[in-house]
């Protein structure tokens, strides 16, 4: 099969040269196992030695058509000539597979080209083997779509790219980037990095990354990701990451090492083919045995193939990784992939999985004749100089209303407590309620908005101001995520470190059955082990460092796009950006890839036992024993080449 190396090299943080290795696809299992692209294109060409062999098969097998009617019956030399041609490279692939001591369906199909042969049926001989020659040439065709869809990512990324260094713009190579490079992007162009854009303003097309199908705007501060397309104004991006540590290098990285590891289903379905010729073998032996028919053997021979499985296996899963990954999700190989289609339960973390885990400022209550935005900005002022993520929230939505911030003249923090601080003279309380009882300030039944909010009080002097209620904001698609994993019958599970009222409150919104709360990292890696340990394959959700162990024990570590560096190593797949929408995607592509290899499966099972049965009993000559043969096997890798359509992934987005 052909390879598909592109001359290009990657870089990584440090600047370094990375070579990429070359993407080979499996050899389809009847391939003559030579390389048939040169490596420039990849186009549905028939390659000039395959046409030859074709046409010089077809015009045997003609001659010895018309050579029946001669009465004198001699041998037919062109006949002979013409088998040799066109059956070398199935004789070729035999001979070494034998060598090997694997059966393969090279080795049936020699067997009955060589039988045919030798009972002087040498038109029914030629024709097996031009079926054979056509359905190699238009498998090569199916197959490469995989390897030009691979190709196509490949050629995304600029090879030179302009840089503002020392205050001038100069175009360097891709290689040459470094990161914290000012990257400037023309309109039209793509971008080559993952980054923060520090000027400029644009419309990016970053479906290819992300599947989001709408133009997104980018202004100054927001980020834009590698293989992304610039499609109105000039942009300055900062080079955050680079080469192969960029959202784009992940996919490529992700379908080259998909297509040099080996799923369980695929060693499987290399041992069925196997396990099918010896079958085909032993039938025909006992067909001959019983019947004494040649033709009869010949044919079981033949109808009896397992190519459809071993050539459509591999296809189904880059097919089903490729689509992933033009959804926005990185699945790090075939075995993964497998494990997704059979997950029968999913853990979640929540906090920046099902929440955007930037605590939000939901209510201000005041107490009588106190204006909500006193409130505020008394808050505010105490929390400007504090850390805390409540501090924080206070802050960011003064700010956005519009208040005025003052600077404390003194300021105490009071871990598990609050703050204190002195603004002219009189101190100002923001904490929780034990800091108001340490300070004897009485606090009024205030109704708050719910129990996953956190309450942070405020008091000013002796008077109590009111209630500031802080909470996590649940992700807008996760109520649909949630409902459309249930509706595949699958298991959930909340696993948090947060309260219990606030994991009880967020089930409750997205309807989780089950939840649990107040956990550490070792108890979220020991639930985990407890759930395979009872026969379930687990997909764990996070993206967090505590997340790491379980994402680690997981049948399948999921982590988003947004977690921490840990949370993504330990992971098996990895969502690009923070939509978990694109989880649920992922698991409808696996399930479809696992559907269409035991399709496969069935099918080739189903059609070998009808074939040989048949044959056995006459009713199968070898012309239509062959026809048999070479249309179910295309007909199965036809049906894995479905997982390449890009109309696919229109309907997977909907």
């Amino acid at each position: 099969m052909p390879s598909l190396d592109k001359p290009a090299s990657f870089s990584n943080v440090s600047g370094k040269k990375q070579s990429r290795p070359p993407v080979q696809l499996p050899e389809p299992p009847c391939c003559d196992g030579n390389n048939h692209d040169n490596g420039q294109s990849l186009n549905w060409s028939i390659e000039r030695m395959e046409l030859v062999r074709i046409v010089s098969v077809a015009l045997s097998a003609a001659a010895v058509w018309f050579h029946f009617w001669d009465p004198i019956g001699k041998v037919n030399v062109i006949g002979m000539a013409g088998l040799i041609l066109g059956g070398w490279p199935i004789f070729k692939s035999a001979f070494k597979n034998m060598a090997a001591r694997r059966m393969t369906m090279e080795l049936s199909m020699t067997i009955a080209i060589v039988s045919a042969a030798a009972i002087s049926e040498f038109f029914t001989a030629l024709v097996i083997t031009l079926f054979v020659l056509i359905a190699e040439v238009l498998e090569e065709m199916t197959v490469s779509r995989g390897r030009r869809a691979i190709r196509n990512l490949l050629e995304v990324l600029p090879n030179s790219v302009s840089v503002r260094r020392e205050g001038e713009v100069r175009d360097i190579n891709a290689d040459e980037l470094e990161v914290g490079d000012a990257v400037l992007v023309s309109p039209g162009g793509n971008i080559p990095i993952d980054g923060k854009v520090i000027g400029g303003f644009s419309y990016v097309d970053q479906s290819r990354i992300t599947g989001e199908s709408m133009p997104l705007e980018k202004t100054s501060g927001t980020t834009v990701y590698a293989g992304s397309i610039n499609q109105s104004g000039l942009l300055e991006i900062r080079a955050e990451r680079i080469g192969r540590d960029t959202s784009y290098g992940k996919i490529i990285q992700a379908v080259e090492e998909a297509e040099q590891s080996r799923a369980p289903v695929q060693r499987l379905a290399d041992q069925l083919a196997g396990y099918l010729v010896y079958f085909a073998l032993g039938a025909a032996t006992l067909t001959f045995v019983i019947t004494q028919n040649i033709y009869s053997t010949i044919s079981v021979v033949i109808v009896a193939g397992a190519c459809g499985i071993a050539a459509g296996t591999p296809l189904a899963i880059l097919g089903g990784i490729g689509r992933a990954a033009r959804l926005g999700s990185i699945i790090k190989g075939g075995l993964y992939l497998e494990l997704l289609g059979r997950v029968d339960t999913v853990v979640l973390d929540k906090t920046g999985t099902l929440t955007f885990g930037q605590p939000k400022v939901q209510s201000v209550i005041p107490s009588p004749g106190i204006d909500p935005l006193q409130v505020i900005e008394v808050a505010a002022g105490a929390e400007s100089r504090s850390e805390h993520p409540l501090g924080k929230a206070i802050v960011r939505y003064a700010r956005e209303s519009g208040c005025s911030i003052k600077e404390p003249d003194e300021f105490t923090y009071t871990p598990g407590r609050g703050i204190a601080a002195i603004f002219e003279g009189k101190t100002v309380l923001v904490g929780g309620r034990k800091l108001m009882l340490d300070h004897e300030i009485h606090i009024p039944k205030v109704p708050v908005s719910g129990l996953e909010d956190s309450e942070v009080f405020v008091a000013r002097g002796k008077q109590f101001y009111g209630v500031i209620t802080i909470s996590d904001t649940v992700r807008p698609e996760a109520q649909r995520a949630i409902q459309e994993i249930t509706r595949m019958r699958i298991r959930t599970i909340l696993l948090t470190g947060d309260s219990r009222p606030v994991a009880q409150a967020v089930a409750r919104q997205l309807d989780i059955k089950e939840a649990e709360a107040d956990l550490l990292p070792e108890d979220k890696l020991d639930r985990i082990k407890s759930l395979i340990k009872n026969g379930y394959v687990v997909a764990m959700l996070g993206d967090g460092i505590n997340d790491a162990p379980a994402l680690a024990e997981a049948s399948v570590g999921v982590a988003m796009g947004s977690g921490t560096d840990i949370a993504r190593e330990s992971a098996d797949v990895v969502l690009i950006g923070n939509d978990f929408m694109k989880f649920t995607k992922t698991l409808v592509i696996a399930r479809q890839t696992r559907e269409i290899i035991w399709q496969n499966f069935a099918g080739t099972i189903i059609v070998d036992l009808l074939g040989i049965g048949l044959a056995a009993f006459g009713f199968l000559n070898p012309l239509f024993a062959a026809f048999i043969h070479v249309s179910s096997e295309l007909v199965f890798i036809l049906n894995s080449a479905r997982l390449l359509q890009e109309e696919s992934d229109k309907n997977i987005k909907k």
